[in-house]
């Protein structure tokens, strides 16, 4: 059934050896009405030979890129925001391919958006009883952590990938910031949205682990590459602490940003 979206809005998914999981997402979202943009993040042949056949059985309605060697998932969001932008799209709904984000909200994400297009659409987690309670319990030294480095709280979950971007102020970041390509980057494009002063809207929305049993989350990498974010997002938040209370304290007293 179609929710009589925007033409402008695109969903883009990173994919890096979820061949197992892939099929259903992309239906869910086909099931929307809205076309995609697979990223293959240098995929096994058995992904990439799904990917292809997805690709093959709707080429009006969705694109795969492909990455040669795996890049990371910031790198595959990257890769398929700049394609989205540079296809004529406004908006790009990002969404994992391993299943675990409820489709069933597409519909709220794209509402929001409509409703406040200058907004990132933000998922806030709820979980069930499959999250890894190590992994749920990490997650809130980085709510912390993004809480100092934009003196706010607006940002209710800086990690879950469903969510949605207007895409014109997000490539002007990607163009003039370096942001960490693997998984550092919801967080860190997040925060950097704020401080040029996105409003972020937090949308609540179910969230399973995982559909297929595939995490590629590697625990001493993405640890260190996630702590050395927040400690160059620290440095640059000291910076900006005047804007950003200032900013805070106008949208509290409700105004709003230029």
């Amino acid at each position: 059934m179609k929710t009589g979206i925007s033409h402008s809005t695109v969903v883009v998914i990173p994919v890096y050896d979820h061949e197992h999981a892939i099929g259903a997402v992309v239906a869910a979202v086909r099931g929307h009405g809205l076309p995609c943009i697979l990223v293959d993040d240098g995929s096994s042949p058995a992904c990439a030979t799904v990917l292809q056949q997805l690709a093959a059985a709707e080429p009006q309605h969705v694109t795969l890129l492909v990455h040669p060697h795996n890049q990371g998932k910031g790198g595959a969001v990257m890769t398929g925001l700049r394609h989205a932008a540079a296809a004529g799209y406004t908006h790009a709904l990002q969404i994992d391919a391993d299943g675990q984000h409820d489709s069933a909200d597409i519909p709220r994400f794209l509402a929001a958006s409509q409703a406040a297009p200058a907004a990132v659409i933000n998922g806030k987690p709820i979980y069930d009883e499959s999250v890894p309670k190590g992994r749920l319990y990490a997650r809130y030294l980085t709510h912390v952590w993004v809480w100092i480095n934009t003196l706010s709280l607006e940002i209710a979950d800086s990690m879950c990938g469903f969510r949605l971007y207007p895409l014109a102020p997000t490539l002007q970041l990607m163009d003039h910031a370096h942001i960490g390509r693997r998984m550092d980057f919801d967080t860190e494009i997040l925060v950097r949205l704020y401080w040029r002063g996105l409003r972020v809207q937090n949308l609540a929305t179910r969230v399973r682990y995982p559909a297929d049993g595939v995490s590629h989350f590697q625990v001493w990498l993405d640890n260190v590459l996630i702590s050395r974010m927040h400690a160059r997002l620290f440095f640059g938040m000291l910076l900006r602490a005047p804007l950003l209370l200032a900013r805070g304290s106008w949208r509290r007293l409700g105004g709003r940003s230029a």
